[in-house]
């Protein structure tokens, strides 16, 4: 299936499947997908949804979620460069995972 370009500089629909850089755990991806539904790392490529511009590559670590209207947003800090980025949390997300990260 080819890539979604979905205008110029914006979302760019990327299906690809990975193998977690901190836990290993594969996560077969939907073109929205940008992190582990096991322990919700993700990996600094985008500067744009999408792009794989971003030059980092460090590990976004989940820092935090926050609850509301029924779904989850996952608050990241990247590990090397410092850069943040929020993203919404996926249907087969673990859990656990996200409640134990709840701010109140």
């Amino acid at each position: 299936m080819p890539d979604e370009i979905q205008g110029k500089g914006r979302f760019r629909r990327k299906i690809e499947n990975f193998s977690c850089i901190r836990c290993g755990s594969l996560t077969r991806g939907n073109g929205y997908t940008d992190h582990c539904a096991s322990c919700l790392a993700s990996k600094h490529v985008d500067n744009m949804p999408g792009d794989r511009s971003e030059k980092c590559h460090g590990i976004m670590r989940a820092e935090r979620t926050v609850y509301a209207r029924g779904n989850y947003t996952i608050y990241y800090v990247c590990e090397k460069c410092g850069a943040r980025k929020s993203v919404g949390a996926s249907p087969d997300d673990n859990i656990d995972a996200l409640e134990k990260l709840i701010s109140v």
